[in-house]
Formats: C-alpha cells, structure tokens, sequence
C-alpha cells in the first residue's frame, strides 16, 4: 500500500481552494489541560510557546538544560512542528536546584512560566486544543462554490465533521501502513518501541478511518444505526484489537465487513496485546467561527465577500476546539481543497 485512499468527504465540494501554512502564524495551536500546576512536588512544569519546531526537538532542549534523560521530559501531546503552538511540558528534577528554563527563550522557544508539581505530564494528559488558522487566497470558481462554501461552514458548525485520522498519523504516502503492514506479518522486526507504536496506530487508524467512509458511502453521515454503540450520545467506530466487537446488528455487519478486508492486520493487533477500542465517529468542534479578512484597500470596503469579484483576494480566518486526539484538519478538508506552503526552515 503506497497511497492512502481517498476517503469521502460528509458534504459536497465546492471548487474553492486556499493556502495553508504560508507563514508560522498561520496555523496557532493552544493545548486546553487537564489541570494546571499546583506549586509543589518532584516536577517541574513549563508553559511553552514554539515556533517553527517539533514538540520532540523542544523536549530534548528542555532536558539537556535539566541534566536529565529524554523519558525524564514529559508532554501531552505532539503539536505541529510548522506553527506557532503553545503546551506544557513537565521535567522530573525531585533534587537540586531549579535551574531557569527562561535561558532556552530564542527564536524557536519561549517558556512563560515555571512551576512544581506532583505528577509527570503523560501523552493524552489534555482537554483538548485551541486553533486558529488562517486560509490564504481562498480562490472560488464561480458564485455557486461560494454558497457552497458558506453553506459547509454552517453545517461544519452544527454538525461537525467525521472524525478522521489526519495524514499525519500514517506517514509520507501512508507509509506507516505499509511498514504496521509488514511489522505484523512477520515480514520485519521493529525494535524500537516509539516506532512500533506508530505503526500499530497507524494500522488501526486506517481501518477505522474505513469504517467512517463505509458509513459515508451509505449514506448514513449523521445519522445512527441499529446496534450502535453510543458514548456520550455520540456513535462510535472500532479501535481494533482483542476483544468482540460491541457492536451489534446492521453496525456490526458493516464493522466486520470493513474489518474483513484488513483480516490479516486486524489478526495481528489482536496479537500484539491492543484492546478493542471505540472511538467516536463524528468530531464537533466548539466555539466554530470563521470570518473573512481583506487585503490592503480592501480593508475599507464591506467585510462581506462578493464572490464574483475575482480580482481581490480573501483570506478566511477559523476559530475552534477540538477533543483530544482530533484533528484540524478534518475540519479543513469538508471546506476546501488547500496546498501547504510551509515556510523554510
């Protein structure tokens, strides 16, 4: 497997396209935590903005000033390398003095605050993320994309989005699949247990990722099925690993169709010890908003774009949260066709 597929979208699409991630600033991530710091105990935790670097890289700066080992280091959640995000992370130092992680402040890094307390920050450790995100020269066909597009947003707003695994989870033209792919037949031994992770997470993600464009193709986009399984009033799609299926009835026969095609890497996961899983199949963003921005002269003018005036170009600015583990870019893909443009490095 090479390519990933091409998973349907929830609502039509219009001919619109637009650039992402033409500057740093152009895509802002602000981690929601769990809770915040309480003043004592064997770890040190930092509020951090980024930019332009990876949550790893920033990790392994942060405990080479510690004097500690990179497990001692500990984040919620990996953030977007080309972006400006803002997170915490947490230094294991029980002894000593604390040194003053303000010293690593620099073009890539800045650390706001620092504070003890009695928990390590563990991976999932967070409410969910903040993000603002700018769509540069959003270019429309005609009038009717346009109305096409308003309309998406309304609905984005009311009903949210299916809740896929982002590109990045599997890897340069899906990569990760085809290395989980391999890792569980036998074909090759994966040492290294940050990358058997990925791989399993990327096998697992794809199935379901299926599972939410089966139901899609039939159809049934935002709407439940007898023998359902509900969390939080929400419907769910399998997480494969050991264990039955919860599911029951017309869902468990689409689950296991999906599940059929991927037998022998779904044999595999049950294997390597994941539990069956369930994960909700629609993401709804909070707080949903959107509005256009003008350039230069424009910026006189009503705010309001008028489709069929071609010659002026429109940036589309969107505001939302989203829960842990979903991703921006679901939101993205039922509005536009986008091109990132990253900025150098």
């Amino acid at each position: 497997m090479s390519a990933l597929p091409q998973w349907p979208c929830a609502y039509p699409q219009p001919d619109v396209r637009a650039l992402l991630k033409q500057q740093q600033n152009d895509f802002c991530v602000n981690e929601i935590p769990l809770g915040l710091p309480q003043g004592d105990g064997e770890h040190v935790w930092l509020d951090v903005e980024k930019r332009g670097a990876n949550t790893a890289w920033i990790a392994g700066r942060i405990a080479q000033l510690a004097g500690v080992a990179d497990m001692d280091v500990g984040y919620a959640g990996l953030k977007d390398r080309h972006a400006i995000t803002r997170q915490w992370f947490s230094v294991y130092l029980p002894k000593g003095e604390t040194p003053d992680f303000s010293q690593l402040n620099d073009h890539e890094m800045t650390v706001f605050s620092q504070q003890r307390h009695s928990k390590k920050l563990r991976r999932g450790d967070l409410l969910g993320n903040r993000f603002v995100i700018r769509l540069r020269q959003v270019t429309m066909a005609d009038a009717e994309a346009y109305q096409q597009l308003q309309h998406n947003l309304a609905a984005v707003q009311q009903h949210g989005v299916p809740n896929y695994f982002g590109e990045q989870r599997f890897g340069h033209d899906g990569g990760n699949i085809e290395a989980g792919r391999a890792m569980l037949a036998g074909e090759t031994r994966v040492r290294n247990r940050q990358k058997k992770s990925i791989y399993l997470s990327a096998v697992r993600s794809l199935i379901f990722n299926d599972v939410v464009a089966a139901r899609i193709q039939a159809g049934l986009w935002g709407q439940t099925m007898d023998g359902d399984v509900m969390v939080h009033e929400q419907a769910t799609g399998p997480l494969w690993g050991r264990g039955r299926l919860t599911s029951r009835d017309e869902t468990l026969q689409l689950e296991t169709g999906v599940a059929a095609r991927y037998a022998e890497m779904c044999d595999g996961l049950e294997h390597a010890g994941l539990q069956q899983e369930r994960r909700a199949l629609a993401a709804l963003p909070s707080h949903f908003q959107w509005h256009w921005l003008l350039h230069g002269d424009d910026q006189q003018r009503q705010a309001q774009l008028n489709a069929t005036e071609q010659e002026h170009v429109h940036d589309l600015e969107l505001s939302f949260s989203l829960a842990s583990g979903y991703y921006a870019t679901s939101i993205i893909r039922e509005l536009m066709h986008v091109e990132e443009r990253v900025p150098a490095s």
